[in-house]
């Protein structure tokens, strides 16, 4: 038996190529063309009528035939327990690196989800939310990790997710902002038991958030169903700077902004900057944390230079 042949059959994925994957049947029918995409897409995180119809479609069919499964497996362990059936949300984690789109594939999911013919309330929230705040990490000497595991929250996230799968009636999550690259003090983000949430964030799948080697319960404990987007660290880094230098533009030139210093770097040093953080700070981080989880997801949606979905994996078993 050849190596490829051997790949293929053991593969605990199963793959298809763009072209494979759109042509799979029972699609939901949305009206997809009357979408405002500029309220989805982040920036520098391009999103076509054609990536929703190909890549987007199938997956949210797929995600129904998942939902359907769990929600009548609860009902049935419920009913076989004699408890009342209180809503559960299926919990969805969305994982990659920086830059690579974790943000747009959010936002669309979440869109075209809470379109189902049900109409489910479904929420999104981001693990940014659950960093420590800038003062605390530069209390514990972090600041230049932000991102890393040790510069999470682990208990609080923990405890966000352990009660939305226990059912709490209400769940509060911190809020993060990115112009002031900081938690707002006092800004909460209210959930009411969605039917779906959506938790996205770099760290999704890690196996740890901090450097406690006793803590046996990670973040993806809680999920449902776990996607990656995936792409070379090359097309990575150069969406990173690109996206690095039309913030220059936006967020940097407002006075608020955490980074309002940098907007009038000239185009060179500010490039010089950007690829200052990425080799001290992203890459490591991308290297050492967040790509080792990439197959601990059950869908690896994988991208090509253009920031467009080229293949898909999902999980076997």
């Amino acid at each position: 038996m050849n190596r490829k042949t051997y790949d293929a059959t053991f593969s605990p994925f199963r793959s298809f190529t763009r072209e494979e994957w759109k042509q799979l049947e029972e699609h939901p029918q949305f009206p997809v063309a009357d979408m405002d995409l500029t309220q989805l897409q982040a920036l520098n995180e391009p999103l076509t009528i054609a990536e929703v119809e190909d890549i987007y479609m199938p997956l949210i069919r797929l995600l129904q035939i998942h939902i359907t499964h769990y929600r009548h497996l609860h009902k049935e362990r419920e009913d076989f327990f004699g408890n009342p059936g209180g809503k559960i949300p299926y919990i969805i984690g969305i994982a990659g690196s920086v830059a690579v789109g974790k943000s747009t594939t959010a936002r669309v999911l979440q869109k075209l989800l809470s379109m189902l013919p049900e109409k489910p309330e479904v929420e999104l929230i981001t693990t940014d939310g659950f960093l420590y705040p800038n003062a605390e990490l530069e209390r514990r000497g972090l600041l230049n990790k932000k991102g890393f595991p040790e510069s999470y929250d682990a208990k609080r996230l923990l405890a966000f997710l352990a009660g939305a799968k226990s059912g709490r009636e209400r769940l509060e999550a911190p809020v993060y902002s990115h112009l002031y690259y900081d938690i707002v003090p006092g800004e909460i983000h209210r959930i009411q038991k969605p039917d779906i949430l959506i938790v996205e964030g770099i760290n999704a799948l890690q196996v740890t958030l901090n450097t406690q080697p006793c803590r046996r319960v990670f973040v993806s404990d809680f999920f449902d169903y776990s996607i990656y987007v995936d792409a070379s660290e090359k097309n990575i880094r150069q969406w990173y700077l690109e996206r690095f230098k039309k913030l220059q533009t936006f967020a940097f030139a407002n006075p608020d902004s955490y980074f309002h210093k940098y907007a009038s770097y000239d185009e060179e040093t500010l490039k010089q900057f950007a690829i200052q953080i990425w080799e001290e700070i992203n890459r490591p981080n991308l290297e050492n944390h967040i790509l080792p989880t990439r197959f601990r997801a059950d869908l690896i949606l994988e991208k090509g230079e253009h920031h467009f979905v080229r293949n898909i994996r999902i999980r076997k078993i």
